[in-house]
């Protein structure tokens, strides 16, 4: 491709953005097919082909064949925020993320408390109990624990909070990566608190039963000498 298709592309990029901005489209909803697109953006059709792949590959858009493009319910969230793909996993980057967690999680899980709908409730039951089931069927199960996870950011009803979850979601799998999974059992009955207290709407137990998740993982590094203390 050369500079001029490349910056035209570019500028389609954008184009199909404001477009996507302006008829206020959602996730799950279908963008017009590319002829319609090509006409209302002024462009070719080859060029809303190659902004769309673009817009693929930042998870703004989702191309299901035989039905059309949909906004994509990833939010233009990349898959790995952190770009942990590209690095070598240290001890002390597992730490690291740890301390960030216990910067936000506590706190989001007491904006959850206060926020949290009837309907996400049930569901953060509903991943609690897959995630029990998991567990004592000696099942894979940190997929689902990372989403647990994201239900809880959700409820906080904060977007940029929902937007920031994948960070978490990265480090849920790393945290029960490094403790070679020792506290499986224990987290089924912190997950049970949790839920507990953000189903009651208790905003302070909600945060200190968070605290006390996540220092399960921090105690288990730190008591094992495989980690130094923070500086």
């Amino acid at each position: 491709m050369n500079q001029d298709n490349q910056s035209k592309t570019k500028q389609t990029v954008n184009n199909l953005l404001q477009f996507i901005r302006d008829e206020h489209l959602q996730p799950g909803q279908r963008l017009p097919n590319e002829y319609e697109l090509a006409e209302q953006l002024h462009v070719g059709r080859g060029t809303i082909r190659e902004a769309i792949r673009e817009l693929v590959s930042r998870n703004v858009l989702d191309v299901r064949q035989g039905a059309g493009t949909f906004i994509s319910f990833k939010d233009g969230i990349p898959e790995d925020p952190l770009g942990l793909s590209f690095t070598d996993i240290t001890d002390d980057m597992v730490f690291d993320m740890l301390e960030v967690r216990l910067l936000l999680e506590p706190e989001i899980a007491a904006i959850a408390a206060e926020r949290a709908t009837e309907s996400q409730i049930e569901e953060l039951y509903r991943q609690c109990g897959l995630i029990e089931d998991l567990i004592r069927d000696n099942q894979p199960y940190l997929r689902e624990d990372a989403r647990f996870h994201e239900i809880i950011g959700e409820c906080s009803g904060n977007s940029i909070i929902r937007k920031l979850m994948p960070i978490v979601a990265s480090s849920v799998q790393l945290n029960i990566g490094f403790t070679r999974d020792k506290f499986r059992l224990r987290t089924i009955e912190e997950h049970r608190e949790i839920v507990h207290a953000i189903a009651h709407h208790d905003v302070r137990g909600a945060k200190y039963a968070m605290y006390a998740h996540l220092n399960t993982s921090r105690s288990s590094m730190l008591v094992a000498g495989q980690l130094h203390q923070p500086k």
